[in-house]
């Protein structure tokens, strides 16, 4: 599996020179195709900015991120606007969803924004409705549907133009403890399936649990890391919490599912 997103030595800061914040501290990794890494830690250990930094919403202080082999620090706003719209799916903790649309119109304009033809959009939404488990809610809107039936919709449309690399932000943070779950258990069948490489900050142990590797951030840098390789969820989950109990953060549901 070659690498699809790669850090090296990435800083940024905020503030001026009287008063300087070092948000993210030198952090370097890498993410392979196809894989599912969670990024954890405690309010302020960084972890959105650098979500932030990789999604280009922010831009980089020091250091360089490559996406697919490019180097996206270094592509002007035309340029890289277009090269996030086609490599780049995002899912939100609240949704992000269009209150005046259907929940088909909501995925579709995804497509429409990239220009895919008319005649492909009903089939690709339908498509990718059917393995999300969402067709029959397609003519709703999303104020007549569940939690975690919108963040599904939201799924649906951050993967309708097959990106490279999905990012999740919180993505369980608005929902309740069992929409959460078959939330977690979609994008778990997304990343197996479909072979789809996710990126998924959360403060949750069992939401992390569902990762196969995390990198724990404290104060803007790498802590340590955590693989789950053959183990099941229930004992990944125990290490995660042992962690997050050494660097002082996070909060955890209850583990009554885990296998």
């Amino acid at each position: 599996m070659h690498t699809i997103l790669e850090l090296k030595q990435i800083q940024k800061y905020y503030g001026n020179e009287g008063n300087i914040t070092k948000a993210i501290n030198d952090i370097s990794f890498a993410v392979k195709e196809g894989e599912f890494l969670g990024i954890m830690g405690a309010s302020g250990s960084g972890k959105t900015t650098l979500l932030n930094c990789i999604s280009t919403i922010d831009t980089v202080s020091a250091g360089h991120i490559y996406l697919e082999g490019k180097d996206i620090t270094e592509m002007k706003p035309k340029e890289l606007a277009k090269f996030r719209r086609e490599n780049l799916g995002f899912v939100f903790q609240d949704f992000n969803l269009l209150d005046t649309l259907t929940i088909s119109e909501n995925i579709a304009l995804a497509l429409a924004i990239n220009k895919v033809p008319a005649g492909e959009v009903e089939g690709r939404v339908e498509e990718m409705c059917r393995k999300l488990n969402i067709r029959d809610i397609l003519r709703k809107y999303p104020y007549q549907v569940s939690g975690g039936q919108k963040q599904r919709c939201a799924c649906a449309r951050a993967l309708i133009n097959h990106p490279k690399l999905l990012l999740a932000d919180e993505p369980t943070g608005a929902l309740d403890s069992h929409s959460s779950q078959m939330l977690l258990s979609t994008m778990q069948r997304i990343n197996e399936q479909l072979g789809t490489t996710i990126l998924m900050v959360t403060h949750d142990a069992f939401t992390a649990s569902y990762a196969s590797r995390i990198l724990f951030l404290k104060d803007g840098a790498v802590f340590t890391e955590l693989r789950r390789g053959d183990e099941g969820r229930s004992t990944f989950f125990n290490k995660i919490l042992n962690v997050m109990t050494m660097i002082g953060g996070g909060q955890s549901h209850v583990c009554e599912t885990c296998d």
